[in-house]
Parts: structure tokens; C-alpha cells; sequence
């Protein structure tokens, strides 16, 4: 998960900012950037909205981090 911290710091946010804006609990949020636990995939939808990018590059599954076509806007 060392692509969602790098993010995270590239976009000057710190982990309560994510906590807010995604409603990850900060502990669990901690705990998935340092490898502790995976993110759920509700988590990490909402992480790829905020950090505008998709779940694959969040995840190692490709190095494009440009997001794909979405069908809505939010975090929720």
C-alpha cells in the first residue's frame, strides 16, 4: 500500500484529512498504509476518488495512475 501513502503525501493531505474526506476510520487508515491490514473494496473506491486514481494502480495492477471513465463523481 505504498502507492496510497505516496498519493497521499504527493496531494500535501495528511491521514485525518483522508479519515474526513473518505470516512476510513484513521486507525484502520494507519494500519493499511503501513501494511497492517488491506483496505476493503468500498475503502478503496473511495481512496481512488480522492486521490484520483484508479483501484488498479492503488493495488500494483498497473503504473498508469491517470483513473479510468467514471460513472459518478463522489466519495460515499
Amino acid at each position: 500500500m505504498d502507492r496510497i501513502k505516496k498519493m497521499r503525501k504527493e496531494m500535501g493531505l495528511t491521514q485525518l484529512q483522508v479519515q474526513m474526506k473518505t470516512g476510513i476510520d484513521q486507525s484502520d487508515y494507519s494500519k493499511i498504509e503501513r501494511g497492517i491490514r488491506y483496505p476493503t473494496v468500498d475503502q478503496l473506491i473511495n481512496l481512488s476518488f480522492l486521490l484520483n486514481t484508479s483501484i488498479d494502480y492503488l493495488v500494483g495492477v498497473t503504473d498508469e495512475k491517470k483513473p479510468y471513465p467514471r460513472k459518478f463523481n463522489h466519495i460515499g
